[in-house]
């Protein structure tokens, strides 16, 4: 018997440790974060200037692995007019997801953390506003890249499964908890941000019908009118 087995045994195996890999990220988010919401924290001092910066360097690298993915994508592509295009899109989405974050989102709520007092107040506003709202934050962006990545493999053709969601719905993620986040730090609702994840959403549901480009021309349309529209 070879010593890797039969294919199905193979198959079953990566399988079976795919599935204990996801089981014990799941354990780890869920101790991680379920500690935070039922433990005390008001014995922790923190700096909000140095808080809102360490988790906007987050943003920015997850926003740099999405301008890397376009490259990915590319690799190894005829470097047509299609895939051309969809790379200037992809970077387009990217830089208007960047704006929406940094423009006037964090600094409005780096000054609501400085003016809440010191201590249980300050500290459960930086837990819900950064160590749990930005989770869904940088998780969109990281759908994103799998959608721009797998866009610029197949661009004349439907995306399908988790890319076809990715592309559409990682944008919907992001600016869904940009809405909570904003909510949270007393700047109120945000209609602006709901009616563009909204529309992503939608995308998200038709993006396996409709060409990879096309839908990828579409997300970075909304962001833009998003970002324009606030302007």
């Amino acid at each position: 018997m070879p010593l890797l087995g039969p294919r199905r045994h193979r198959d079953r195996a990566l399988l079976g440790g795919l599935t204990s890999t996801g089981c014990a990220w799941l354990v780890v988010l869920v101790l991680d974060y379920g500690i935070g919401g039922v433990r005390g924290i008001g014995g922790w001092q923190l700096s909000p200037g140095h808080f809102v910066e360490r988790h906007g360097l987050i943003v920015i690298i997850a926003l740099g692995e999405s301008i890397v993915a376009v490259g990915v994508g590319a690799e190894g592509s005829d470097l047509g007019a299609g895939v051309l295009l969809a790379a200037a899109l992809g970077v387009v989405a990217a830089a208007a997801l960047w704006w929406a974050y940094f423009d006037d989102l964090v600094p409005v709520a780096e000054h609501r953390l400085e003016a809440a007092p010191p201590g249980l107040e300050r500290n459960l506003l930086a837990r819900d506003s950064y160590s749990y709202l930005h989770l869904p934050m940088v998780a969109g962006i990281v759908l994103l890249a799998l959608g721009v990545k797998k866009t610029l493999e197949h661009v004349d053709e439907p995306l399908h499964g988790m890319p076809a969601f990715a592309l559409a719905g990682g944008v919907a993620v992001y600016l869904l908890g940009q809405a909570a986040y904003r909510l949270r730090n007393r700047q109120g609702a945000d209609p602006a941000r709901l009616a563009a994840a909204a529309a992503c959403l939608v995308l998200a549901l038709v993006a396996g019908q409709i060409d990879a480009l096309v839908a990828l021309a579409a997300v970075a349309a909304v962001t833009t009118v998003l970002i324009a529209g606030e302007r």
